[in-house]
């Protein structure tokens, strides 16, 4: 092999080492909190990652919860058990 395709393999190999950090990212792998943020217009609701599918994304607080508390899979922000 030439050096120019150990260079061309090396680069492929690194655009497949950050793409699959940028999916992880994505899907929220790297995330350390108990919800996400949801983009929705120009605002975000916070939801849980326990989050009651039967009700809509709009009941869910548009405020992080502070420390010491948490939001229910309902959308209310209540005091986090320890």
């Amino acid at each position: 092999m030439t050096s120019k395709n150990i260079l061309k393999y090396i680069f492929i190999a690194a655009v497949l080492v950050l793409a699959s950090l940028a999916l992880a990212d994505a899907l929220g792998y790297f995330n350390q909190k108990s919800y996400t943020a949801v983009s929705h217009g120009s605002h975000a609701h916070y939801v849980p990652h326990d989050r009651d599918p039967d009700v809509p994304i709009n009941k869910f607080p548009r405020e992080e919860p502070a420390p010491g508390e948490k939001i229910t899979p309902t959308g209310q922000i209540v005091p986090a058990e320890e």
